[in-house]
C-alpha cells in the first residue's frame, strides 16, 4: 500500500554552520551557534524575538506558555562512551506563535548539523511531552503564564512578591501549571499549591493517592528551596476541617467556596496494547510527491532499514519515528519534521503527537526496542548484552564489589550457597532429597530457595520453576506456596519466575552442572504412565556453572553437530559427540552421564555411530550439521518504567537516564534488561506482588518486538535488591532508605506551622471585615497582599491589590472612613468623578461599596458571580453601568 503524503518541499540553508565560541548572552537567527559546555548535561535556550537566549540553570524546568525553547542534553555518565546519543528537543508552548516555532526548528536544524547528525531529535508540545523530556527535570516542570518579562529575567531568585495558584499533576513525571486564583480552578483528583511568597499552602484533593501527595510535596519543597532559599513555610491541607488556619488564609485569598468541587479530568493515557500496534513505511519521492509505502507491521527486523533510505514508523498514533540511513541525502534530512507533521495531519492524529527523528547508528533505546533484535554497528559499544562476558571465570569477590559485572553476567555469586528444593505434588509442597535436587520434571513445578551471603549479610533468592506440561492448578499452588515462604522469611525473598528451557545463568550455577530436566518423569512416573525405555538428552555447557541436560524427543532430527547428546536404552548409554563440539563440552558431558543413567556407557563420534544407535532413534534423519554461530551480543539498553493500571490495562511511564532516586516507596517499577524483567516494589507497594507479576506478563505480551513469554520475571522488594538489579544503576547506596521519612512523618513533623503561617492566620482572624464579608459572602474581592512577606520586616497583612495582574480582581486597599462595603447608595457612586466620591472609596472599585441588593439590581448578578468573571469582562460591565 502506498499513497502520496504531500508535495515535496525542502528547507534551504545558504551557509554551513559550526558550533563556535560566543560570549554574548543571546544569538540572532542569522548568527553563529553558541558554545556548548561539554561538561554540562543540560543546555536550554528560549526563543525571544527570533533570538536564542540561554536560560540560567536555576530556572531550568520553568517554561513560559507564549514561547518556544530548544533543549540539548549531553549524557555525562560513562554511558555516554558506550553509544548513548545526545538528545535535541524543540518545545512549543501552547500560546507560542508560528514565527517562534519556525525559529526553534531552524535553530535545532543548525545544531544538528553542527553535532554531526549523531543526535536524536524530538518535537515536544506543552502538556504532551515525551518521557525523555520530562526525565531531565527533577522533581518536575512548571508551566508559567504569558511570556518572558520585559526585563528578560527568566525567573527571580527571591520570589516573595508573589501570588499564584499552581495546578499540580503528580504523576511520575510531575507538572505544575499556573491557573486562575479561584476555587473554580480546583478539582477533587489533583493537587493545588497556593503560593504567597513566604507562605506556601499545598491543598490535596480528596481523591488523590498518597503517592501523588508525596510527589506534590516534593515539588513544593523544591520550589521553596530553589526559589526562596528554603525560607518560605509550607502548610498542607489534607482535610479542610483539620486545617482551619490554612483554610482561613485560602478563603481570604480565594473567597468562600460555593458549591461542590468538580471531578478531575480523566487521564488519557495510552496503554501497552495500543503502543504494540506499529507500522513501518518506506518514504521516497515520486515526481513532485512524497510517497509513503507501508512495508510491514510487527514484529519488525533491523534488516528492513536500508542505509540509503528513509523510513517512518507509526507506533499506534502514540508516537511517530523518522529513521534516516547514513547514506540518505543530507538535504532531505532537513525535511524530516515537516514530513512527520504531514503524515500526522493525513492520518488525523492530534497535532501534539510526539515526533522523534533518529539517524542510522544513533538510535534511541526506545526505537531499538521496537525491533525483534538489534545489532550495533561495528565500533559502537554495547550496553545490556552479555556477549563475551559469559566466558569470564567467575570471581565471587568481583561479583560482590562490582555489581555492574554481576548484572551483565546475571550472577549474584558462583552458586556455592545453600540450596533447598520443594516439588509441588498434589498441590502440596514436598521437600526433595538433596541427592535429587537437580532432577526436575517437565510436568511439575518446583520452588528452589537459594541462600547466600553478601558482605556479611544473608540474602535470599526464591526461584519458581514451571514445567512446560504443568497444570494450571499446579501453577497456582506454586505461587501460593511461594507466598507462604515469603511470609516465613518476612518478605526478604527475591522471587524469580523461571520457565522450563529459559533458565537464567545463576539458576544453572546453583546445581553445579547436574541439572537434568526430564520429559514427564525421572523413571518412575507418578502419573501412572510408563516411562519411555529409550530417552535422548541434549547436554549443553562448558563448565559446572553453565551446564544443563534437557530431555528431547528420541529421534535423529533432535541431534545437532555443535553439541553432545546422551542416548539411553534399556541396556546401554551412547554418548554422542557432534563434530563441532569442543573439549570442555565433552568433559562436562562425561560427568553428566552418571547423573542421568547407571547403564554401561559407549562413546559414539558423529559419522562413526554403530547401527544400534540409529535403530534406537528410529533410523537416520537430517539434523543441523553446521557449526552454531556465537550468540550475538544484544544491542539493547536497560529501560526503567513506572507501572500503573487504567481500565484493567497496563500503563507505563518511562524514566530515561534513570537512577536510584527514581525509585519511590509508593511505586512499582519495571526494569527491562531484555534478558530479564525486574519488577521493583516500593515499601508501600510490597503487598501488590501478584499484580506486579501480572503486569510483567502483560508487558511481554504487548511488547512491539514480540518478546518471549518465557523471559524470566524477577520480583524485587525495596531494601532487598540483589546485585543483578543494582548493577544496572550508575550508583547505588544500600543505606539510602535507612532513615527515609514517610509522607505522613514529613507532614506531621517537618511542616508544622511556622511564624509566617501563624502571623498570616492571626492577621486574618484579627482583620475586621465589613458586614457583607462577615455574612460569609466574601468573593474573589477579598484578596490578601502579603506586603510584609516581600522585602519588608514588618510582616503586615493588608487587604489590597494583588501583585499579579493576571489574577482575579483586587479588593480595596482599606475600608476606612464612612465608605464601608454595602453602606453607600448607588447615587453617590454611579457616574461620579474620583474627586466627588465619599472619603475612603477606592475609585477603581466603586461597585464594591454597593449594598448586596443594589448590586443585584444594577448588575443583574451577585458580587460572588461578578468577581468570578474575567477581569476584562468586569471592566466592560463597569464602563457600561457607570462604575468605571
Amino acid at each position: 500500500m502506498s499513497w502520496p503524503l504531500c508535495p515535496l518541499s525542502h528547507m534551504s540553508f545558504s551557509h554551513q554552520w559550526a558550533i563556535i565560541g560566543c560570549n554574548s548572552c543571546r544569538m540572532d537567527i542569522n548568527e553563529g551557534l553558541p558554545a556548548i559546555d561539554s561538561h554540562r548535561a543540560l543546555h536550554i535556550w528560549i526563543i525571544e524575538n527570533l533570538r536564542m537566549m540561554p536560560v540560567p540553570e536555576r530556572a531550568h524546568g520553568n517554561f513560559f506558555e507564549e514561547h518556544c525553547y530548544v533543549i540539548l542534553h549531553v549524557p555525562q555518565s560513562p554511558l555516554a562512551s558506550q553509544g548513548i546519543s545526545s538528545d535535541l528537543h524543540y518545545w512549543i508552548g501552547k500560546e507560542a506563535g508560528v514565527e517562534a516555532q519556525g525559529a526553534a526548528v531552524t535553530f535545532m536544524q543548525r545544531f544538528r548539523e553542527a553535532l554531526g547528525y549523531q543526535t536524536v531529535q524530538h518535537r515536544e508540545v506543552q502538556n504532551h511531552e515525551s518521557d525523555c523530556f520530562h526525565s531531565y527535570f527533577h522533581p518536575g516542570v512548571i508551566y508559567r503564564k504569558g511570556g518572558l518579562p520585559s526585563d528578560l529575567k527568566h525567573v527571580e531568585t527571591s520570589m516573595y512578591d508573589l501570588q499564584r495558584l499552581l495546578h499540580i499533576k503528580a504523576r511520575k513525571h510531575i507538572s505544575a501549571t499556573e491557573v486562575e486564583l479561584s476555587w473554580k480552578s480546583f478539582n477533587k483528583g489533583d493537587i493545588f499549591l497556593l503560593d504567597l511568597g513566604k507562605v506556601m499552602i499545598q491543598w490535596n484533593g480528596p481523591n488523590t493517592s498518597i503517592s501523588e501527595k508525596s510527589r506534590g510535596l516534593t515539588l513544593t519543597c523544591s520550589l521553596r528551596d530553589k526559589e526562596r532559599g528554603g525560607r518560605a513555610q509550607i502548610g498542607v491541607v489534607e482535610g479542610e476541617v483539620e486545617a482551619p488556619g490554612l483554610m482561613q488564609i485560602m478563603e481570604a485569598m480565594l473567597g468562600r467556596r460555593v458549591g461542590s468541587l468538580r471531578a478531575a479530568m480523566p487521564k488519557n493515557s495510552i496503554n501497552q496494547w495500543q503502543k504494540a500496534n506499529i507500522r513501518l513505511y518506506h518514504v521516497y519521492e515520486k515526481g513532485k510527491d512524497l510517497v509513503l509505502q507501508e512495508l510491514t507491521t510487527r514484529p519488525l527486523t533491523q534488516d528492513l532499514l536500508q542505509e540509503e533510505d528513509c523510513y517512518l514508523l507509526d507506533q499506534g498514533g502514540f508516537k511517530i519515528y523518522i529513521w534516516q540511513g547514513h547514506m540518505y541525502r543530507l538535504q532531505e534530512k532537513k525535511a524530516a519534521f515537516s514530513r512527520a507533521m504531514g503524515f500526522i495531519q493525513a492520518k488525523g492524529y492530534p497535532t501534539h503527537t510526539p515526533v522523534e527523528v533518529v539517524d542510522d547508528g544513533a538510535e534511541s533505546a526506545a526505537f531499538k526496542q521496537l525491533f525483534q533484535t538489534w545489532s550495533n554497528k561495528p565500533g559502537k559499544k554495547n550496553l545490556g548484552g552479555t556477549g563475551e562476558l559469559t566466558q569470564v571465570k567467575l570471581d565471587v569477590g568481583k561479583l560482590h564489589s562490582q555489581p555492574e559485572l554481576a548484572a551483565q553476567l546475571r550472577m549474584v555469586d558462583e552458586g556455592s550457597g545453600k540450596v533447598e528444593v520443594w516439588c509441588i505434588q498434589d498441590l502440596c509442597r514436598q521437600p526433595m532429597d538433596p541427592k535429587h535436587h537437580g532432577h526436575l520434571c517437565s510436568d511439575k513445578c518446583y520452588l528452589i530457595l537459594y541462600t547466600y551471603k553478601k558482605l556479611g549479610c544473608i540474602q535470599y533468592i526464591l526461584y519458581l520453576w514451571q514445567g512446560q506440561q504443568a497444570t494450571t492448578d499446579e501453577i497456582k499452588a506454586l505461587n501460593c506456596h511461594a507466598e507462604e515462604l515469603d511470609l516465613m522469611y518476612q518478605g526478604a525473598l527475591v522471587q524469580e519466575y523461571v520457565t522450563m528451557g529459559r533458565e537464567p545463568p545463576h539458576f544453572l550455577a546453583i546445581f553445579q552442572g547436574q541439572l537434568v530436566v526430564f520429559q514427564g518423569s525421572t523413571g518412575n512416573n507418578e502419573r501412572g504412565k510408563p516411562a519411555a525405555s529409550i530417552r535422548l538428552f541434549h547436554i549443553q555447557g562448558t563448565n559446572s556453572q553453565n551446564t544443563k541436560s534437557m530431555e528431547v524427543p528420541a529421534r535423529a532430527s533432535s541431534l545437532n553437530s555443535s553439541d553432545v547428546f546422551l542416548l539411553v536404552t534399556a541396556s546401554v548409554c551412547y554418548l554422542w559427540f557432534g563434530k563441532c563440539c569442543n573439549g570442555d563440552q565433552r568433559e562436562m558431558a562425561r560427568r553428566m552421564v552418571t547423573v542421568i543413567s547407571e547403564n554401561n556407557k559407549e562413546t559414539a563420534l558423529e559419522g562413526q555411530e554403530p547401527r544400534n544407535f540409529w535403530e534406537a532413534l528410529g533410523g537416520w534423519a537430517p539434523y543441523p550439521s553446521n557449526k552454531r554461530l556465537p550468540e550475538e551480543v544484544s544491542g539493547f539498553q536497560p529501560r526503567l518504567f513506572e507501572c500503573s493500571s487504567q481500565m484493567g490495562h497496563l500503563i507505563l511511564m518511562e524514566v530515561v537516564f534513570f537512577g536510584q532516586e527514581d525509585l519511590d516507596k509508593y511505586d512499582i517499577m519495571l526494569l527491562d534488561t531484555w534478558q530479564e524483567i525486574f519488577l521493583w516494589l516500593g515499601e508501600a507497594a510490597s503487598e501488590r506482588k501478584k499484580e506486579a507479576a501480572a503486569w510483567g506478563q502483560e508487558y511481554l505480551k504487548t511488547h512491539p518486538a514480540g518478546r518471549s513469554l518465557a523471559t524470566p520475571i524477577v520480583l524485587v522488594k525495596q531494601g532487598h535488591e540483589p546485585s543483578t538489579f543494582t548493577g544496572w544503576f550508575f550508583t547505588w547506596d544500600p543505606y539510602k532508605w535507612t532513615n527515609n521519612q514517610s509522607y505522613e512523618e514529613v507532614v506531621q513533623g517537618s511542616l508544622t506551622a511556622g511564624s509566617a503561617i501563624s502571623e498570616a492566620t492571626a492577621e486574618v482572624n484579627n482583620f475586621q471585615l465589613s458586614r457583607s464579608l462577615s455574612d460569609s459572602r466574601a468573593g474573589p474581592s477579598a484578596l490578601l497582599t502579603l506586603k510584609g512577606f516581600q522585602n519588608s520586616s514588618e510582616n503586615e497583612l493588608e487587604l489590597g491589590p494583588k501583585a499579579s495582574d493576571r489574577s482575579a480582581s483586587p479588593s480595596p486597599s482599606s475600608c476606612a472612613g464612612s465608605a464601608t462595603s454595602g453602606s453607600l447608595p448607588h447615587e453617590q457612586l454611579m457616574h461620579q468623578a474620583p474627586e466627588d466620591l465619599p472619603q475612603g472609596v477606592d475609585p477603581t472599585r466603586k461597585e464594591f461599596y454597593l449594598s448586596d441588593s443594589d448590586f443585584q439590581d444594577i448588575f443583574g448578578k451577585s458580587k460572588e458571580e461578578f468577581y468570578s468573571m474575567a477581569k476584562w469582562k468586569q471592566q466592560q460591565e463597569k464602563k457600561k453601568l457607570g462604575f468605571f
